[in-house]
């Protein structure tokens, strides 16, 4: 059976019945109503064949568009062929007024009644809703006069709710007693599915057919298309799925079905159907963002569902507008198309095309131009109607330029909305577009600053730098100038070009911030930050604003004031105690509002280095709760990488791998960032070297930038080689770190340890005099800036370097200083008497010897990551000197924090030593409560208290993704699976834990 007469048993069975009736002198006429492409026409030739084939003459006419304006010229198609027919149409016609008893109408009722003498008669008229008038006045008075004739008339006749209401049927006029009418349903999805198996006669995946069901939307037509244009792909190369455009299509008879149901419904209607494919689209993409977002808002525009027929008036009305409908007829119609199969319920009770495939046939036919113009509209009507910006503005991303001044508002609105909901491929979009609309030179520098930020950030550099290029070329206000030149200026700084970036700077100071004392204070601070990146510079630039802040600290501001305790900092020229309290100080002034950011940052890296974490971490969020993310800014990266040396000071491992960024290189740079140094340095602590050997290979440090973040990366490879049993590579990595940090005045420990590091691979090549001297040199700086973490890894190495008694007292010294930091417990601490560096290294090491007026280290926060290898150096001397039991204790003490820290390097190397001392493996706790981390407990505890993921993010200024790796560890080593049970797991945990020195074996 074939498409169109699948399921129209009942309708050939009436037919036959009242053929039947007809044979016997009783006609009537049959209605056979239906929606475009149900299959009347098949239905209509199916029905004259049974006539034919039960003895009747059938005589056929099918209506057309083309032919409306000839009188008669439906009936003469079912009369031509007869005999008389000439006389009976006669060549004159009628005049006006003539009954239709008389005339022309009356010779051609003589003449249908003289072929029913002969024979009974099917009079089959296809489509008569086409029909011309005159034929249509002639077949209603002949169903009129044929209840007594051996004569049956079937006609079809397109039934379907379009915009535009139609005339009046052929029926309207004529009692229903003369008349059974039948109206045909679309296709079920049964009888669908089994017809697209039959016809392609072969094994096809079941989402292929089901695809092929809603593409074909019920309707034979188009069902029948599709098949003809799926039919000639192989069984085994059929995808799993229908493709979403009809240009994957061949030969097109799936759009050409399409094109020819638009035409059917009317102008008005069509534009409607294109009109909501448009929005279909729209919606399909907001949809997309809400699956990767998980927190957009409701639907497209922002409205709940509503109105008529389970669809939103506020849709209806927007359809409306845009294809120039009448609104009250719109809802109608979307229902009409839903009850069809056309149409489905979409999020929110929103109308959706089928299939993407229909959607796509049905905007295929509209110009680009149409399609552009209806966007425009569509915007216009929802911001008239008060939706949000993203939604208007979503519309003018497919419309032409507006060029009128609320466009340019509703896309900036927009951008700024999808900044702040970190949705950075939203914002380039708004944008780029809201440059093709009029706006004065001062607000398109303004948004080129922006745009140029984040395609810097998000795509690459070579696509940001030119924008912000533009931006400074535009005249503005002088703070907006100073953003764009900031922006650049960081741009340029980060592909290594840190003088050009301090010229653009320089030169914008000159010639356009006289008389603007603050903002020339700004241009300076951010010249020394960006000098970072540039040795000779960073020498030039902090000489400069040593001597500035000498005659006059007020040319240099706050924010200057706090770059130089930096500068000292990594000098080794102040105390972290003396460095703090001149940072508290500049933070309890008024600062610039664009220095602020400046200021903020450079305290949080020198909290961090004190080892004040949670100050730090404050400093941090307030630092980027004030800098607008699209902007780019050189504090915005600084902050950031605070952060990550706040977490890699606690020794938070999980946290730094969480961000699949830190395990990749950033977009626009080639060379490594600081995230991915730190992430090396986390994958070798929690023994995953192969995963570091494949990161730090994925660089080439033949010719980087030489910039403060690649002696970082230096560092953290030499790490990784040292790790891996190549001490020599790791040295020459070590090494090479020192060198490049001290060309730029960095030679405090407080960046990163090369000195010791270095001297720990000496000590493995077996040169204990090389190790010494570099020992003693760190412990002298580390004596300056005197905090647990510096002194007790100094006094570390120098006590493993010195070996003896005299190495056992030094290990015994830093364990004892890291433990008051690791527990937060005083013991008697007293800040440093000092802050000047000892005159010669053999004092320093004598002092540190001694528990005098020497090396008092002021209590801090945990230096877990410190404590544990003084706790092994400590072990390894014990051991050396006899004292086995105190080994042991120091040892299995280690390997249980490196348990709970997740440091399995570290916890390997305890139970090694443990193993060479005799002893048998540590008892350590892997799971439990004393195996969280810190952050896996802090984060485990505000789950508890019921808040949400993204709540503890925003409440610890983490990625939601790392609180979800944090919480996953958690309930891991809880034996837990839900939220719910985290309480009453902490509590209990917390009842059953132990003093820090854990179980013993």
């Amino acid at each position: 059976m074939s498409v169109a007469l699948r399921e129209r048993r009942e309708e050939l069975e009436l037919v036959a019945a009242e053929a039947e009736r007809a044979r016997a002198g009783a006609g009537r006429l049959v209605l056979l109503r239906g929606a475009t492409g149900t299959g009347r026409t098949a239905l209509l030739e199916a029905a004259a064949e049974q006539a034919e084939a039960a003895g009747m003459r059938v005589l056929r006419a099918r209506c057309s568009p083309d032919h409306t304006s000839v009188p008669f010229g439906a009936v003469f198609q079912l009369l031509a062929h007869g005999p008389g027919f000439d006389s009976a149409a006669g060549e004159d016609p009628d005049p006006p007024g003539t009954p239709p008893h008389r005339g022309r109408p009356a010779r051609l009722w003589r003449l249908l009644r003289s072929y029913a003498d002969d024979v009974p008669l099917l009079v089959a008229v296809d489509d008569v809703h086409l029909a011309d008038e005159s034929s249509r006045r002639w077949l209603v008075e002949a169903v009129r006069r044929i209840d007594r004739l051996p004569v049956l008339m079937v006609v079809t006749e397109r039934s379907q709710y379009d915009i535009d209401p139609p005339a009046d049927g052929l029926v309207h006029a004529l009692s229903p007693a003369l008349v059974r009418t039948r109206t045909l349903a679309p296709l079920s999805a049964g009888s669908s599915a089994e017809l697209v198996r039959s016809a392609l006669g072969r094994p096809v995946p079941a989402e292929w057919v089901d695809d092929c069901v809603r593409a074909g939307a019920g309707s034979p037509l188009l069902l029948r298309a599709l098949l003809d244009d799926v039919g000639g792909t192989a069984a085994e190369d059929a995808p799993a799925a229908l493709p979403d455009n009809c240009a994957a299509l061949y030969p097109g008879s799936y759009a050409a079905a399409v094109s020819w149901w638009l035409d059917s419904a009317g102008p008005t209607t069509t534009e409607v159907a294109r009109a909501l494919a448009a929005l279909d689209d729209d919606e399909e993409d907001d949809e997309k963002d809400r699956n990767r977002d998980g927190n957009r808002h409701r639907d497209g525009d922002g409205n709940g569902e509503g109105g008529r027929g389970g669809h939103g008036d506020a849709d209806a009305e927007l359809l409306a507008r845009m294809a120039g409908a009448d609104p009250a007829r719109v809802p109608g119609w979307l229902t009409a198309m839903t009850g069809l199969g056309l149409l489905r319920p979409g999020p929110g009770g929103r109308s959706r095309y089928a299939h993407p495939l229909l959607r796509d046939a049905v905007l295929s036919s509209w110009s680009g131009a149409l399609r552009q113009a209806a966007h425009h509209r569509a915007a216009e009507a929802m911001l008239r109607r008060g939706d949000r910006a993203e939604a208007v503005a979503g519309q003018l991303l497919r419309s032409a330029p507006v060029g009128e001044a609320w466009a340019t508002g509703v896309l900036l609105d927009a951008a700024d909305l999808a900044v702040r909901d970190d949705r950075s491929d939203d914002a380039l979009a708004f944008l780029r577009r809201a440059l093709d609309e009029p706006m004065p030179d001062a607000r398109r520098s303004v948004v080129l600053t922006e745009l140029g930020s984040l395609e810097y950030a998000t795509v690459r550099s070579t696509a940001g730098i030119p924008r912000l290029a533009e931006a400074m070329r535009l005249p503005g206000l002088p703070r907006d100038r100073v953003r764009a030149a900031v922006a650049l200026g960081t741009a340029l700084a980060r592909r290594g070009e840190a003088r050009t970036a301090i010229d653009v700077l320089r030169g914008l100071e000159n010639e356009h911030l006289t008389g603007h004392p603050d903002l020339v204070r700004t241009v300076q601070t951010a010249s020394a930050l960006l000098s970072d990146h540039d040795p000779g510079t960073r020498r030039e630039v902090y000489r400069w604003l040593r001597e500035t802040a000498e005659r006059s600290p007020r040319l240099v501001g706050t924010a200057g004031q706090a770059l130089l305790v930096r500068y000292e900092a990594t000098a080794g020229l102040t105390s972290s105690a003396s460095a703090m309290r001149r940072i508290r100080a500049l933070l309890a002034r008024p600062a610039d509002p664009l220095a602020e950011g400046f200021l903020l940052g450079t305290a949080a890296a020198v909290a961090q280095w004190a080892d004040q974490l949670d100050e730090a971490e404050r400093l941090v969020r307030r630092g980027l709760a004030g800098q607008r993310a699209s902007l780019l800014h050189p504090m915005h990266l600084a902050l950031q990488n605070v952060r990550v040396d706040i977490a890699a000071a606690r020794g938070a491992y999980a946290e730094l791998l969480a961000d699949p960024g830190a395990l990749n290189p950033v977009a626009g740079r080639p060379d490594p960032a600081n995230a991915q140094a730190h992430a090396l340095i986390a994958l070798v602590e929690t023994g995953r070297t192969e995963e570091a050997t494949a990161l730090a290979d994925g660089f080439d440090l033949q010719n980087p930038y030489d910039s403060w973040e690649l002696n970082r990366f230096l560092y953290a490879r030499g790490v990784l080689r040292a790790a891996t049993g190549d001490p020599a590579g790791a040295l020459g990595d070590f090494l090479e770190c020192g060198r490049h940090q001290s060309a730029r005045d960095v030679v405090s420990p407080v960046v990163t340890p090369w000195r010791t590091a270095s001297a720990e691979c000496h000590l493995a090549l077996g040169r204990p005099r090389q190790a010494l001297t570099l020992a003693e040199e760190e412990l002298r700086l580390a004596t300056v800036w005197n905090t647990p973490r510096v002194l007790g890894r100094a006094l570390r190495v120098l006590g493993t370097a010195t070996g003896g008694r005299r190495g056992l007292d030094l290990t015994d010294r830093a364990v004892r200083i890291l433990r008051q930091g690791a527990d937060g417990t005083s013991g008697g601490t007293r800040e440093a008497t000092r802050e000047a560096t000892y005159e010669t290294t053999r004092e320093a090491t004598s002092e540190a010897a001694s528990d005098g007026d020497g090396i008092v280290a002021p209590a801090g926060e945990p230096v877990e990551t410190e404590l544990i290898p003084a706790l092994i150096a400590q072990g390894r001397r014990l051991t050396a000197a006899g004292e086995r039991t105190r080994a042991r204790e120091a040892l299995r003490e280690a390997a249980e924090r490196a348990e709970r820290l997740g440091a399995v390097r570290m916890r390997a190397s305890a139970e090694a030593a443990l193993r060479e001392g005799g002893a048998r493996r540590a008892a350590t706790a892997r799971t439990g409560s004393g195996s969280l981390t810190a952050s896996e407990r802090r984060i485990a505890e505000l789950a508890a208290q019921s808040r949400t993921n993204m709540e503890i993010a925003e409440l610890l200024h983490l990625a939601r993704r790392t609180v979800e790796t944090h919480l996953t560890s958690a309930y891991r080593k809880l034996g837990i699976r839900r939220r719910a049970e985290l309480g009453a797991a902490l509590t209990d945990a917390g009842s059953r834990s132990g003093p820090p020195g854990g179980t013993r074996a």
